[in-house]
């Protein structure tokens, strides 16, 4: 079962709680989604370490429940 955009959304907020969050749905379907994610958490790190972070907070769900996720991450200007 697909997971949609508030589940993704809540999972990503718990683990980072000064996250702001947008979420697209990319293709209507569930499985395709693009991600904006903004938190302090991610100053100082490099991008894959930023995903890493996002990857970790939606708890396993990446690759199954959720197909795709294209990420765009940065910290607070």
């Amino acid at each position: 079962m697909p997971m949609n955009a508030n589940e993704i959304e809540t999972l990503i907020k718990e683990a980072l709680p000064d996250a702001q969050v947008e979420i697209r749905d990319l293709a209507g379907d569930g499985d395709h989604y693009a991600a904006s994610v903004v938190s302090e958490a991610f100053r100082g790190k490099s991008r894959v370490q930023q995903h890493q972070l996002v990857y970790e907070a939606l708890k396993g769900n990446m690759g199954g429940e959720l197909h795709a996720l294209a990420l765009q991450t940065k910290a607070p200007e």
